[in-house]
């Protein structure tokens, strides 16, 4: 368990480098600079796997062992054919279908993997994707083979070598828990 927690907590720094791109700096907020002394700014470096701001349908709820039942990702609502985008930059490792499921994987920087689902992919294995890059269209699934979505859905996942992330941390959204950390027996 205290493994699990420092795994956490040192990806946190990673994890929330940049400000959600939902939230524009206020109008009224004066700028540190003249507009001709700022410099452009880059992109952000991780962003939603689909336009705009998605509404989410489930969030994560990782299973208390490996093994047993738990959402390993989110869903987030969208209508079948909807542009799927790679959340940050990094190198397609799969794309292909998975128990009948087409699912992409992209491998980031840093050790870590997104991953979406149903998805019928434009890019293949080994292709480097921008942050934000077109990667595939959100699939009609038939009823059985949807799964527990209501309605039509994109399964966003995070994970860091085995362990499955919340990835909405990726966006400055995520749920942080931090645990007391023993390094004797507890009291």
């Amino acid at each position: 368990m205290t493994t699990r927690i420092l795994t956490v907590l040192a990806l946190l720094p990673a994890l929330v480098t940049t400000a959600p791109a939902d939230r524009p700096i206020p109008a009224h907020s004066p700028a540190p600079f003249p507009a001709h002394q700022r410099a452009a700014q880059p992109p952000p470096r991780w962003q939603w796997p689909l336009p705009g701001r998605p509404r989410i349908l489930r969030g994560f709820a990782p299973p208390p062992q490996p093994w047993l039942p738990g959402h390993r990702g989110v869903d987030l609502a969208a209508a079948p054919g909807a542009e799927i985008r790679s959340a940050g930059p990094g190198r397609v490792g799969h794309a292909g279908p998975v128990a009948g499921r087409g699912v992409i994987t992209v491998i980031h920087p840093g050790g870590l993997r997104t991953t979406y689902l149903p998805v019928r992919a434009s890019v293949r294995p080994g292709r480097a994707v921008a942050s934000g890059e077109v990667i595939g269209l959100l699939e009609n699934l038939p009823a059985p083979l949807s799964g527990h979505c209501p309605a039509a859905c994109l399964h966003w996942g995070l994970l860091r070598d085995r362990d499955y992330l919340d990835p909405l941390l990726l966006l400055g959204l995520g749920r942080v828990r931090l645990l007391p950390v023993w390094t004797g027996a507890p009291s």
